[in-house]
């Protein structure tokens, strides 16, 4: 934490507007903002830039890219943390709620091994040293088609930050993986599967899922209200899988594959969250429905870096000026992700608020990231 810092001539991107202005810095959080370009002595002067919240990333698999670098390669966990931890403070991010599976499939081929509970240990122990830059929460994917799911949930508890759990369920036919002959063509680049290989692994995730997942499903659920986190869903395709998600008390919906599906969320009060890179891209790699389509109806309130951390600044200001609205485009990384994990104390730039913040300037559009700070500490 720095004592005091003050950041004037900014344009300042605050809940529903843009506007010129400063923002005094004290003992990390916001102690005054005001209106104007003036520039106190000892300010920065930011040169119109814009100063807008941190970002707050829900969804990504950056971690487990680093502690993965290529397949079966099993990196050092203590710097794989650092790397990541200091990649997304160099994109913005000032909180992110890493992604971890939860639910492994021992009796395969070795692919999918349990990895969560010794992770996040580590992870704990460098925040506890103070060695990470930026605000970090635990977000299990309990992946209800395994079979470890219940007892690797049993090893977290409401001391571990678990901010977030995620319903998914991968298996074969459903969801993300309705096509299968893009699923076919997906798992046999990533995991060098024969034909043969391929039918025998989709026969044996249906039959897992038909043996355990509807009881895995409930376990999750009550483990989610155990720690005290927010529940989601994942790739809901249906009305009726998302008047599944609702009954469950799902407040974050992540990657609907559909407008049917994004349209049911909207009318059970259920945010919705799309991937940066689809939006960037203008598709969705898997074939589902595209990011943009959605923000052109009104039916996207969440952006996830998901798995390109760079992405979610440059995305969150393409949906500003698609809208018309900066201020709006801003809060899909901001405003809006922090509420639905009820964080309170950041995600705004309000007296009082956490003084996590980033300026950016555009460069043909681009933003270009020129300072990052948590707490009011510069971290990039």
């Amino acid at each position: 934490m720095t004592d005091e810092l003050i950041l004037a001539n900014a344009t300042l991107v605050l809940p529903t507007e843009t506007r010129v202005g400063s923002i005094r810095v004290a003992n990390g959080h916001i102690a005054a903002i005001d209106s104007g370009a003036s520039i106190p002595p000892g300010a920065i002067d930011c040169n119109k830039d814009y100063l807008s919240p941190g970002l707050i990333e829900l969804h990504t698999d950056n971690l487990e890219r680093h502690i993965e670098p290529r397949p079966k390669v099993d990196w050092p966990h203590a710097p794989a943390i650092l790397a990541h931890d200091a990649e997304l403070a160099g994109t913005g991010i000032t909180t992110v709620f890493d992604a971890m599976r939860v639910g492994s499939i021992p009796s395969g081929k070795g692919r999918y091994k349990r990895y969560a509970r010794a992770l996040s240990r580590e992870l704990w122990e460098l925040r506890d040293a103070d060695a990470l830059k930026i605000s970090h929460f635990l977000h299990l994917r309990a992946e209800v088609c395994s079979e470890t799911l219940i007892e690797e949930m049993d090893e977290f508890g409401p001391d571990d930050r678990v901010g977030l759990v995620s319903l998914m369920d991968h298996t074969p036919g459903q969801r993300q993986f309705r096509d299968m002959v893009k699923l076919e063509a997906y798992l046999k680049g990533k995991l060098a599967l024969t034909g043969d290989d391929f039918l025998q692994h989709v026969a044996s995730l249906k039959a897992l899922r038909d043996r355990v997942g509807d009881h895995h499903e409930i376990a999750a659920v009550t483990a989610a209200n155990r720690y005290g986190a927010v529940l989601a869903s994942h790739d809901d395709t249906t009305q009726e899988q998302v008047s599944v998600s609702a009954a469950h008390g799902i407040r974050l919906a992540e990657f609907p594959t559909t407008v049917e599906a994004a349209q049911a969320c909207n009318a059970n009060g259920i945010a919705v969250m799309m991937g940066a890179p689809n939006l960037i891209r203008g598709a969705s790699h898997s074939g589902n429905v595209a990011a943009g389509d959605l923000a052109q109806l009104d039916l996207l309130d969440i952006l996830s870096s998901d798995y390109v951390p760079a992405a979610l600044l440059l995305a969150a200001v393409q949906l500003g000026q698609l809208w018309g609205d900066m201020a709006r485009g801003i809060s899909t990384v901001t405003m809006a992700p922090a509420r639905a994990v009820a964080l309170s104390d950041r995600g705004v730039i309000e007296v009082g608020k956490r003084a996590d913040l980033i300026r950016f300037g555009l460069q043909k559009d681009v933003p270009a990231l020129r300072a990052v700070w948590s707490r009011g500490a510069r971290v990039a």
